[in-house]
């Protein structure tokens, strides 16, 4: 049976996880809640990989009280032995007197085992209390677990009439103030930001992170440059407080200019080179072997146009500014190909929208089929 208020200890759990968005990665964000008698008395959530579980902090924090008492938590409690212990087997040992779960952990090692431990110790167990959120929350994680790739988000500032800079590449500044520090909010929270080489040589950009309240995490900056044009100056090669890493095609292993570049600190991925660029899907396995779990694409047109064409983009990230640019040759977002009917056009799903200022932020991800 249900309680009316569950939903509610839920979503407190599933908010006290969100704080941790972008510091746990490989690992998903969980949070924890322990309510007995109608009255809190643990909380935690998962803060860092490889440091103790949301579960492990509620307890601690319930102590004595935890007997008894519902734990709400807003993935499966883990059952195998990683950098921690098993949850499951500290559920048990807890003597809870019921689990309710928000959904269950798509990971291998895992999947429904957790559960069914805390169920043959005689504790009632309820799934799917915000389980549409919870999977949303942890979409990075899940992502992870089925594809053995980073989850890929595409991120573009574009005007009213779809345009990302003028016909000679001038794109500063579409937005305003107030969507270029959130989208450094999202850069914080992300472990790495993907570039063309085109945008390294018409901007030189930093691709670092620079939050209001200080400096906050650099994401790996990835570069995709083929011919490795790179430039031995540009900015992203001072790894001194941000990595870089240069994806190019085989056969540029023993160059001259990658000795240089590996010892300014540069690391390299060389990849297969197609027809339509370098080989993405070869990139992204490789990337996820590195631990790359998620990653940013900031590219111009070319780039994000080859990861659509390819499908890899599980989610949209658009600020959209009240200016109209007009123009045959101005920028667009996407590039690539002509296609000659809307049949052929990736539909998508609106999730949210925000006003950031004078802008519109609009959260998109492809539509399933």
């Amino acid at each position: 049976m249900l309680l009316n208020t569950d939903r509610e200890y839920m979503q407190l759990a599933l908010d006290l996880a969100a704080t941790a968005l972008g510091n746990t990665n490989p690992n998903p964000v969980v949070g924890a809640v322990l309510v007995k008698n109608g009255v809190i008395v643990g909380t935690g959530l998962h803060r860092k990989a490889g440091e103790p579980h949301a579960e492990v902090h509620a307890f601690n924090m319930a102590g004595e009280h935890a007997e008894g008492a519902t734990l709400y938590v807003t993935l499966e409690p883990c059952s195998h032995y990683g950098k921690t212990p098993p949850c499951a087997n500290l559920v048990v040992k807890s003597k809870v007197a019921r689990v309710v779960v928000a959904t269950r952990d798509p990971n291998p090692a895992v999947a429904g085992r957790g559960i069914r431990l805390i169920e043959e110790a005689g504790i009632q167990v309820d799934v799917g209390i915000l389980e549409e959120e919870a999977l949303k929350l942890n979409e990075r994680f899940i992502h992870n677990m089925l594809t053995s790739r980073p989850f890929v988000i595409s991120k573009f500032a574009m005007t009213l009439d779809g345009k990302i800079a003028t016909s000679n590449g001038h794109s500063k500044w579409i937005t305003g103030e107030d969507a270029r520090a959130h989208v450094h909010e999202i850069r914080h929270k992300v472990d790495a930001i993907l570039v063309g080489i085109g945008t390294v040589l018409a901007d030189n950009p930093q691709l670092t992170t620079r939050l209001q309240e200080g400096n906050g995490k650099n994401p790996i900056r990835i570069i995709l440059d083929s011919q490795l044009r790179i430039p031995i100056e540009a900015n992203v090669v001072d790894t001194i407080n941000a990595k870089t890493l240069i994806v190019t095609s085989k056969g540029n292993e023993n160059t001259e200019k990658v000795t240089m570049l590996e010892n300014k600190g540069v690391s390299f991925i060389f990849v297969q080179k197609k027809e339509n660029g370098l080989d993405l899907e070869e990139m992204l396995d490789e990337l996820y072997k590195l631990g790359i779990t998620d990653i940013l694409v900031e590219g111009g047109g070319e780039v994000n146009a080859s990861f659509l064409r390819k499908g890899l983009i599980n989610k949209f990230l658009v600020y959209m500014a009240p200016k109209v640019l007009g123009g045959k040759q101005s920028k667009t977002p996407f590039l690539g190909e002509d296609v000659q009917s809307m049949d052929d056009a990736m539909e998508l799903e609106f999730e949210s929208y925000q006003q950031l200022g004078q802008d519109l932020f609009v959260v998109a991800y492809p539509k399933k089929r």
